[in-house]
């Protein structure tokens, strides 16, 4: 089912079915998320002319966002963990009981942020920044969008379950329809046409939010349609005992402590930032918007890997996944690398676009200086953790990325800020400062191979071989 080494032949990969196999998951799912970016992108274009501090607030909301995204990632991160390997062995009740538990968390989490943003929008944006008038319109905006939350959370359980079993067309799809729909209704909402009110920010809440239910009831039904099973075996999804949940949880928790950890950090970051004069505020949500197309074309190889490396994993074929992984990170920093060139190449137009200019382009353009130098690297620690959690190992990649952010990362970040008062293009850089010595340390963990840990009988089988395989061949190289 995984296997890319000719019989007899197992010195020699095969990169003709595996480059088949990254592109029928990757492309599809970076596609999606480019198209999601593009249309975030196209939102703050559009408010561009409502002025610099209704760009900035849209972005300082995005974070708000983001820190959502942080609390469940964990869950989605454990859900594509198990649902992949169990797709691998091919055990139903699996699948279905592992989408359960992750749609129940998941949906935990969007209720909770859902009701800051609609009842609580005042002290969420006097977290974010200090600029009255900044937070006067992010309430604006928080109070309708926060409608969207739960519906988004919805549609990207499903896409979980979706990818996991290789079936990455129907999320795009109702992608491309969302994504029309949100152009469209921001048209008609922000600036008030076909006899719709100008409702400014307020409108682009309000055509967010519409997509959102566009992209949820378009995933379901083209499920439905083609007959997918798994998402409509309710009876299983439930189907949990005090076993099922601990196995869960084990796996899960160290994925939501670092997601919900490295939230937090981000927040503290971006308070920093949001502490910085209005232009820099402004640069930052427009930099962040522009991370977002680099992040959104990447994460289709992200969940491409965790599928391909989970289920060989799965279905006991360990060292086709541990081939996999190591052409896997390489090829993505690659992909990112070009991506960066890409963006900067066009940078001037789409800044301009989008309502920066003087300092706030000069910062824009810093940023993205400084983000094209550290992001190959990045990219590559990130691949790196979501294949060890893919495999079954959420424990490594999490305490190194917990342990440098809160020991180096974020000190730096603060002191500079807040201590020395430097320029924010120095606070911006300390970002990055943890990253090189996490990658070399990520390098030497995914040579080891100590991070295949299956959860099938399948994978449990094959595992002392594979170890054996591993040491001898570490004997041989020293």
């Amino acid at each position: 089912m995984c296997e890319e080494y000719g019989k007899g032949q197992r010195s020699r990969f095969l990169w003709g079915p595996f480059l088949k196999n990254l592109a029928a998951v990757a492309v599809p799912v970076a596609f999606q998320n480019l198209l999601t970016t593009t249309a975030s992108m196209v939102d703050t274009m559009m408010v561009a002319p409502l002025g610099e501090l209704s760009v900035g607030a849209l972005g300082l909301c995005a974070q708000f966002s983001s820190l959502m995204f942080s609390g469940y990632w964990g869950f989605f991160g454990g859900g594509m963990l198990f649902i992949s390997q169990y797709w691998g062995s091919r055990e139903d009740d699996g699948i279905e009981r592992s989408y359960g538990m992750t749609w129940v968390c998941m949906m935990a989490v969007a209720v909770v942020f859902g009701c800051l943003a609609v009842f609580a929008p005042e002290l969420v944006m006097k977290i974010y920044t200090d600029k009255a008038a900044i937070r006067t319109i992010g309430v604006q905006y928080l109070r309708i969008v926060g409608f969207a939350y739960i519906m988004q959370v919805f549609s990207m359980a499903m896409s979980c379950l979706l990818r996991s079993t290789e079936r990455v067309r129907i999320p795009m799809t109702a992608s491309v329809v969302s994504v029309l729909t949100n152009l469209g209704l921001n048209w008609v909402f922000i600036y008030g046409h076909l006899g719709a009110p100008a409702m400014g920010i307020r409108g682009a809440a309000l055509a967010t939010t519409c997509a959102a239910a566009v992209n949820m009831f378009t995933i379901y039904l083209l499920a439905w349609k083609s007959g997918y099973p798994y998402l409509f075996r309710v009876r299983g999804h439930f189907r949990w005992n005090r076993r099922h949940l601990k196995g869960f949880f084990v796996k899960c928790f160290p994925i939501l402590c670092n997601e919900v950890l490295v939230g937090i950090g981000n927040m503290v970051i971006n308070v920093t930032l949001g502490r910085q004069p209005e232009y820099v505020i402004a640069a930052t949500a427009v930099f962040r918007t522009l991370e977002g197309l680099i992040i959104g074309f990447f994460a289709g190889f992200s969940n491409a890997s965790s599928v391909l490396v989970g289920k060989c994993v799965g279905a006991g074929e360990l060292t086709t996944a541990y081939e996999r992984a190591k052409r896997l990170v390489y090829l993505c920093s690659g992909v990112i690398l070009a991506a960066n060139l890409l963006l900067f190449a066009v940078h001037r137009p789409i800044l301009t676009r989008m309502s920066l200019s003087g300092a706030s382009y000069d910062a824009g353009v810093r940023m993205l200086l400084i983000y094209g130098a550290v992001s190959v690297i990045r990219m590559g620690n990130w691949i790196q953790n979501d294949t060890y959690r893919a495999a079954g190992d959420a424990v490594y990649g999490t305490v190194l990325e917990i342990i440098f952010m809160y020991a180096l990362m974020l000190p730096c970040v603060l002191i500079s800020g807040f201590v020395l008062h430097l320029p924010y293009w120095a606070i911006f850089l300390c970002c990055y400062v943890d990253e090189p010595i996490r990658y070399v340390l990520m390098q030497i963990h995914l040579y080891s191979g100590k991070w295949v840990k299956p959860i099938t009988e399948n994978g449990k089988a094959a595992l002392p071989e594979f170890l054996a395989g591993r040491k001898k061949s570490v004997n041989v190289r020293l």
